[in-house]
């Protein structure tokens, strides 16, 4: 008997996914709970399991949309399960990951190319090792194979005629209503650059964040106000104890967790700050769910530490850091990613000196940490006098709708305070 692979519901309000990578591939035996695919929600990437041992018949293609339910294979488990056969899972069939090629029988089967470009090569007869590719390691992709099939065979140029003024190159007769036949005309400044051009489309994920992102910009009234801190106390703090800190907690002290406590000692003072909005009404929250903003090659996603003002440093330093280990592996789940109440984001390790951090709707307030650099500041032990600190700009993004700018001045200022005499944040001062 066959068992149908389906599509689970990556969450509420989630209907419509697109297929990501095979981790095995049609033919191959799979163990019951294996992972065979992922698949990209406008939220979260998933992976799903195999529902039984047996041959997996892989129905659908990588970047396929479909609704959630809907079938993408099924498992042969009245197949016979070949002698020696490994359950470990071999590498993604992708157009960026390659498999390995099939021994003999081709002139290229050596070849490096993805799985997309082997197969369209062998229905379009076009030798692979004859195809130059683009693809990362000089791989053959799936374009490089359309380019060639479409292309004409070169004709060896003769060796004792000279080479004649370009003239215009006529159409081949294969060559698809619409598209025009590459003219290489030769010129004084011409280089060995290339001037092709790529579309890939869009995942579900960036999709989705670009909606947000717009929808933030067009329904709120945006403000920013900015600050400085003096990180000299914090940074000596953290260079006192990050060692033992380490040794008790099993994890490293960073700036994260000073400034997630310094927003929750802020949200304690001014609590419209962690308000949202709800049609004419103002929905306060007794809780303080913060979003720490995590970059990833998929995108910038928001896993939201929940009751934050439970947590201590170690809690906070050791939830962060499993965030960004599993956000950048595409393990978070949509629930870690939904809510919030207030968020902040730390484009300083990425080098950046000053932003203007965006909403995250229907959160009313962000805070943007950025790069610490040393400069000259007046001295706050000898006024008067200049010394090097090493200071850090604050940016902090609200809705004018609700948080005026008297509230946002005074919570970016609390913040600063917290930060710079770090042991405000133990005393509640």
């Amino acid at each position: 008997m066959t068992v149908d692979i389906t599509i689970p519901s990556p969450g509420e309000s989630i209907s419509e996914v697109t297929i990501g990578s095979w981790m095995r591939q049609s033919g191959d035996w799979v163990e019951k709970d294996e992972i065979l695919l992922e698949i990209e929600s406008d939220k979260a990437t998933l992976e799903i399991t195999s529902p039984a041992a047996g041959v997996l018949n892989a129905g659908r293609d990588t970047g396929e949309e479909l609704e959630v339910g809907a079938i993408v294979g099924s498992i042969d488990t009245e197949a016979a399960k070949p002698a020696g056969e490994a359950a470990a899972p071999a590498a993604p069939a992708t157009e960026e990951s390659p498999v390995p090629a099939p021994a003999g029988g081709s002139e290229s089967s050596d070849v490096k190319a993805t799985p997309v470009a082997k197969k369209l090569a062998a229905e379009n007869g076009v030798d692979l090792s004859g195809v130059k590719g683009t693809g990362p390691s000089g791989r053959v992709t799936k374009a490089d194979v359309m380019a060639a099939s479409s292309s004409p065979a070169p004709e060896p140029a003769p060796t004792s005629a000279p080479v004649s003024e370009p003239a215009a190159a006529a159409a081949s007769p294969d060559t698809p209503a619409g598209e025009a036949t590459p003219v290489v005309i030769p010129t004084s400044n011409s280089t060995s650059g290339t001037r092709e051009v790529r579309r890939i489309r869009m995942t579900k994920l960036r999709q989705r964040i670009a909606e947000r992102l717009v929808e933030s910009q067009r329904t709120a009234a945006t403000l920013t106000t900015f600050n400085e801190v003096d990180m000299t106390r914090s940074m000596a703090l953290r260079k006192q104890y990050k060692d033992a800190f380490a040794e008790k907690y099993g994890v490293g002290l960073g700036f994260m967790s000073f400034f997630v406590k310094a927003a929750i000692h802020a949200l304690r003072s001014q609590p419209i700050v962690n308000a949202s909005i709800h049609g004419d009404e103002i929905e306060y929250h007794d809780y303080m769910d913060v979003g720490v903003a995590v970059g990833t090659d998929k995108g910038l996603v928001v896993p939201v530490l929940r009751n934050a003002e439970a947590m201590s440093f170690a809690e906070i330093e050791a939830r962060i850091k499993d965030f960004a280990i599993r956000a950048r592996a595409g393990k978070l789940s949509v629930e870690e990613m939904t809510g919030g109440t207030f968020t902040v984001s730390n484009g300083g390790v990425y080098g950046s000196m000053m932003s203007t951090p965006i909403l995250n709707p229907p959160q009313t307030g962000i805070l943007g940490m950025h790069a610490i650099k040393k400069r000259a500041v007046e001295n706050p032990d000898d006024p008067g006098s200049i010394v090097l600190r090493p200071m850090m700009y604050i940016a902090m993004s609200y809705d004018h709708r609700i948080i005026d700018g008297t509230e946002a001045v005074t919570f970016l200022k609390t913040i600063k305070e917290a930060v710079e005499s770090p042991e405000r944040i133990l005393l509640d001062l």
